[in-house]
């Protein structure tokens, strides 16, 4: 079944903190490599894209027969460059995942969960969040959390550990509350994602880092909830654990 849905890998080589990762190689296959395959294996993708700005990242794609499409070096995140291809496949491709180029472990059934979100007609973004099982995780900085309202759409997310539980020791607020913690997967509407770019800067997204405080003033993020762990590979110490990801001969 057609179901007229686009992945896109947003792969930049020159990371910040881990050069040229996307082609970094774990266990015999590069990193980004690893990625495609995860997305070529969920069901409700027609189409898997790798947008890049680097040449020998585009050459590689190509090399174990993946697709890829090159793109504008001036983007100033995963999100704006995934929105220029939208700009382009948007008639083709009403609805467009982006899959983060740095999770090679990625399960495809969290990608086909998001896409499933857009078979209700009033999703306009969709993501993915985990229940949080331990106070480290809750306490975590790089883990945004996600407060939700009756609908399943995100109210707000934080770095910091929301809501608040003003009655209870923090040490003892899981036993007295569930929190989420948000899965880094995201799904558009195609218009949507092309018009994100030119969305003003907000305040909150500044205050936080999170880009997706800029998009909550203007659409709704609806969210799924995945039992499935992500690990994303940012630093040389995330680099060291992934042994413990690998599939076992």
């Amino acid at each position: 079944m057609k179901n007229n849905i686009l992945g896109i890998i947003p792969a930049r080589y020159d990371s910040q903190r881990l050069h040229g990762k996307v082609l970094i190689d774990i266990g015999g296959q590069s990193m980004l490599q690893r990625v495609y395959n995860q997305a070529c294996r969920a069901t409700r993708l027609d189409k898997v894209l790798v947008a890049t700005d680097h040449e020998g990242v585009f050459e590689h794609v190509k090399s174990f027969g993946g697709e890829a499409i090159m793109t504008s070096p001036a983007h100033n995140s995963g999100t704006d460059r995934c929105a220029e291809v939208a700009r382009q496949w948007g008639e083709s491709y009403p609805v467009v995942i982006n899959i983060q180029g740095d999770e090679p472990f990625i399960n495809p059934q969290q990608i086909d969960q998001v896409a499933a979100l857009f078979d209700q007609a009033d999703t306009q973004i969709a993501t993915l969040a985990k229940k949080i099982e331990t106070l480290e995780e809750l306490q975590e900085e790089k883990e945004a959390k996600i407060v939700l309202n009756h609908q399943q759409e995100v109210l707000y997310m934080s770095r910091s550990p929301i809501p608040y539980l003003r009655k209870a020791p923090r040490a003892d607020w899981l036993q007295h509350h569930t929190f989420y913690k948000h899965i880094g997967i995201y799904g558009f509407r195609a218009e949507v994602l092309a018009a994100i770019p030119h969305l003003p800067p907000s305040a909150l997204e500044a205050a936080e880092g999170l880009e997706q405080l800029r998009w909550l003033g203007h659409y709704r993020l609806k969210v799924g909830f995945t039992e499935f762990e992500t690990f994303a590979i940012d630093t040389e110490a995330d680099l060291a654990q992934v042994d413990k990801y690998l599939p076992k001969p």
